[in-house]
């Protein structure tokens, strides 16, 4: 809950994601209300969640695609914890 007891609650209307090569992971966006969040799931938690995603983008955009609804659970968890703009996902939050 927030100030006023209103209730957290995310939403994953944009179905896009990008692969960051830089940096092994991949960003999506939720938004709560109209304020857009960030998130990345780093490369430990997809590898988790798809043990044999292979390590091309091609690889981490299928795993994210096939495990999308657990991301956004995850997701909401991890911004209930600690309100920002950004929030990375590791293989722990998982």
């Amino acid at each position: 809950m927030t100030a006023g007891s209103r209730p957290v609650t995310l939403s994953f209307p944009n179905q896009s994601r990008s692969f960051d090569e830089a940096r092994n992971r991949i960003r999506f966006w939720g938004y709560d209300s109209a304020i857009e969040i960030s998130f990345f799931v780093e490369a430990d938690a997809l590898h988790k969640l798809v043990p044999d995603m292979g390590d091309a983008e091609t690889g981490y955009l299928k795993a994210f695609d096939d495990s999308r609804e657990r991301i956004h659970e995850i997701a909401e968890k991890v911004y209930m914890r600690g309100h920002g703009n950004a929030h990375s996902l590791a293989a722990a939050d998982f």
